[in-house]
């Protein structure tokens, strides 16, 4: 990201901010809460039951906690470091819709006081942008490599 610097604080605030909700919560997930599971999450679906209920399933469930809990923590890793942002974030922002809908019951999320927005909404939208502005080149990993010669791949 280039430009002046108040935006790329902005963008390296939002990107630190939301990389440490992310990684909070898969620490959390793996090292401190052992009964943690996707599925107890996914069993009161309001929308796309159906869909939902599938990753609930006692075969699929494992699987489904596994890949949350350690999404979070590299999403939250990647984020924090600025690394591959433009991968983790549209991960992290679908993630974030599939928390959104199975809480809404429409127009209503997770109820009466939030209409049709709620924070998992907004978090998608931010990682949308950190993505659309590569927020890892502003004071990040990713902008570091992109400075070093030897490691950016160059076409002939």
């Amino acid at each position: 990201m280039n430009g002046s610097t108040l935006p790329n604080v902005l963008v390296v605030v939002l990107r630190i901010l939301l990389g440490w909700v992310f990684l909070y919560a898969g620490m959390r997930q793996i090292f401190f809460t052992d009964a943690w599971s996707a599925g107890g999450f996914l069993k009161g679906a309001k929308t796309f039951t159906d869909f939902y209920a599938w990753f609930a399933q006692p075969a699929i469930a494992p699987i489904a906690s596994f890949a949350v809990k350690w999404g979070h923590l590299l999403i939250g890793l990647s984020l924090i470091a600025g690394l591959l942002v433009r991968v983790s974030a549209p991960i992290g922002a679908l993630l974030m819709l599939l928390y959104y809908f199975p809480r809404m019951e429409f127009p209503y999320v997770d109820g009466p006081n939030q209409f049709l927005v709620e924070y998992h909404l907004v978090y998608a939208v931010v990682l949308v942008y950190l993505a659309a502005v590569h927020a890892g080149r502003a004071w990040g990993l990713d902008g570091w490599i992109e400075r070093r010669p030897m490691l950016v791949p160059h076409t002939a």
